[in-house]
């Protein structure tokens, strides 16, 4: 009897064990979150213990939140905020968030799972999730600008404080303000926060031309480095995965080490006139139009260091592209086409969708897109 017990005992200390480890590894988790102030999320634990069910996308999503309607990505789930608010849409159709508040011009920015809304010019802004409202922030002054990390930390850039050219606010993913710096020169335009919580980069605009500082750390007002290009107007920046930081200007793409506070021009098209441009974790696909009448131009793939991938010359008219992965989704004036990272054409839908009123294109998750126009959402596949 005691030969038939064993087996039995080794069964029940080895499942013991994987207890111990599990709990070990929840509470090692659970400290770090602390820590770094990133709130907890058990979306992961609970996909393992009940699988989501797969949601079968259907044609159009009908979002009823106003006029101004912007769209963004939310890992799984679409996103919207217009002049009534925002309201969050899985690719079913199934409503999983709304929230009801007055914007006149509606912006979004949106990383993994966490989006933030804002009123562009006005003061209120919601950070959320597919679930729930995280944060309603209230402005003293008008909103320039937003943006979202991939931890949900966020900033918020607005026309605020006396005798100051603008101010941009740090929030964890709860929602506490972390950090607040005041220009006294050079308008502000935006700001980024890198993925480690650790960088703060504000991009405003001077008498000479365009600035960017950086603030390490978070627990200093005093910057710890400048970045200046005379006389260029610097229209975008953000955090690469490389912990580089992009610089967008109206002819050229420079790469800026913030520790260094030093840049090189990884790719100018001076010229030739941006017509847009989309970013995803490895490239930077490029639309660039010539100088003169009609859409004459030219598609361009380029890697995060400057290695020219692709390269498409095109009279089309262009109105929106998104990138994900190796896939290059163009809305053109004649219809929808889908692009490898070769510029081949890797399909079409059945029913290309017309462009009339479209006004923006969004790559989706399982090789799906959202074309989007202020009066209609419609998921592509």
């Amino acid at each position: 009897m005691p030969d038939e017990q064993r087996p039995s005992r080794n069964k029940f200390r080895i499942i013991r064990i994987i207890i111990t480890l599990a709990f070990l590894a929840l509470l090692t988790y659970i400290a770090f979150v602390f820590i770094s102030g990133r709130g907890l999320n058990f979306d992961w634990f609970t996909d393992i213990i009940f699988p989501p069910e797969q949601v079968q996308p259907v044609d159009e999503l009908h979002f009823n939140i106003g006029r101004g309607r912007v769209f963004a990505d939310l890992n799984g789930a679409i996103a919207a905020a217009g002049s009534l608010g925002i309201q969050v849409l899985d690719y079913g159709g199934n409503e999983l968030l709304r929230d009801s508040f007055a914007m006149n011009t509606p912006g979004i920015s949106s990383q993994n799972e966490h989006a933030i809304a804002f009123d562009i010019g006005g003061t209120e802004a919601r950070v959320f999730n597919t679930s729930d409202v995280i944060a309603s922030i209230t402005k003293e002054g008008p909103i320039v600008s937003a943006s979202i990390n991939e931890n949900g930390w966020f900033t918020i850039s607005a026309q605020e404080g006396e005798r100051f050219r603008g101010r941009a606010t740090v929030y964890n993913s709860s929602g506490s303000r972390v950090y607040r710096v005041s220009l006294s020169t050079g308008y502000i335009l935006s700001s980024v926060l890198s993925s480690d919580n650790e960088t703060l980069a504000i991009l405003n605009l001077t008498d000479y031309g365009s600035r960017i500082t950086f603030y390490h750390g978070l627990n200093e007002e005093e910057p710890d480095g400048t970045f200046e290009l005379p006389d260029v107007l610097i229209i975008d920046i953000q955090f690469l995965a490389s912990g580089d930081l992009l610089a967008v200007t109206t002819e050229s793409f420079i790469l800026i080490d913030p520790h260094e506070i030093s840049g090189w021009e990884m790719y100018t098209f001076s010229g030739m006139r941006l017509g847009g441009y989309s970013i995803n974790d490895d490239f930077i696909a490029l639309h660039l139009l010539d100088f003169g009448i009609g859409h004459r131009g030219k598609l361009i793939l380029i890697d995060h260091f400057g290695n020219l991938y692709g390269e498409l010359i095109t009279d089309r008219e262009l109105i929106s592209m998104s990138l994900l992965d190796d896939n290059l989704y163009v809305m053109l004036g004649d219809g929808l086409v889908i692009l490898d990272r070769n510029f081949r054409v890797r399909s079409l839908p059945d029913e290309s969708p017309s462009a009339a009123g479209v006004s923006r294109i969004i790559a989706l998750n399982n090789e799906m897109a959202l074309i989007a126009g202020d009066r209609f959402a419609i998921i592509v596949r």
